[in-house]
């Protein structure tokens, strides 16, 4: 694709209180991260965060507004609270909006945690809870060969907030990577879609708010807790994926 890239980024949950404040949605999380990789691509001709990237926001959840395929050249789903395998109204219609794009060859895929196990769903492959439990905050993913020909790093080092996971690779898929709790970390197709398991849009910040809410929620136990605190900090990867789902949208 050429740029300008019109990218609909389909936001699947709300932040919490103090990421709201700074970035209002997921929507606007996804646009410092993106802009992030558009800049470290250092083809400012091409790409940058002031050139050649267009972004627009749709809440799926509350208001279950979708683009038009017409106008974008891709989608992002976001990550998400919910359960990726549950049958609610409105994560039904995103299962049949995801096939929809996957059956034309024109609009690609990002999906991230949530969105990267609707993909999966979509796909006809099994979703659902991982036997090893919770992935919490920054976590080493393995890469394969193909993920690292993708991020140009043999490991990544990326933040996680999931106990979901896709349970099986669809046919025809390139595997990106895997963690021990986490067998299916990324999907790609040439041309098609591009997902991630963990969270390349995160921050210490946001994850810290997540993780002491979930605590103070019973979610997470004490042990849970400050092993996360212990590693949120951790040096992480979010900019180097992200440069790689531009790549991915900007390759013919």
């Amino acid at each position: 694709m050429k740029p300008p890239l019109n990218i609909a980024i389909l936001e699947c949950d709300t932040p919490l209180d103090q990421t709201r404040a700074k970035y209002r949605g997921y929507g606007g999380v996804f646009k410092a991260l993106l802009s992030a990789a558009a800049d470290a691509l250092e083809q400012p001709d091409l790409i940058s965060s002031k050139k050649g990237l267009e972004l627009s926001n749709f809440d799926v959840v509350n208001k279950q507004e979708y683009p038009k395929l017409d106008n974008i050249d891709a989608i992002l789903m976001t990550g998400s609270r919910f359960n990726s395998f549950d049958n609610d109204p409105w994560i039904l219609k995103l299962v049949e909006f995801t096939k929809k794009v996957l059956q034309q060859d024109r609009v690609r895929i990002i999906g991230v945690c949530f969105g990267h196990q609707i993909l999966g769903r979509a796909l006809g492959v099994p979703v659902g809870r991982s036997e090893g439990g919770w992935e919490i905050s920054v976590l080493p993913v393995e890469m394969t060969e193909k993920g690292k020909e993708i991020f140009k790093q043999d490991t990544l080092s990326l933040h996680q907030m999931h106990r979901d996971v896709v349970l099986e690779y669809p046919e025809g898929v390139e595997k990106l990577g895997a963690s021990p709790r986490c067998l299916v970390q990324g999907m790609y197709v040439k041309g098609k879609y591009i997902s991630v398991q963990g969270h390349p849009e995160f921050t210490q910040q946001i994850v810290s708010e997540l993780v002491t809410a979930r605590h103070n929620q019973g979610i997470f136990n004490d042990a849970q807790f400050e092993d996360a605190m212990a590693r949120v900090g951790d040096h992480h990867d979010g900019v180097a994926v992200a440069k790689g789902f531009l790549r991915f949208l900007l390759e013919d």
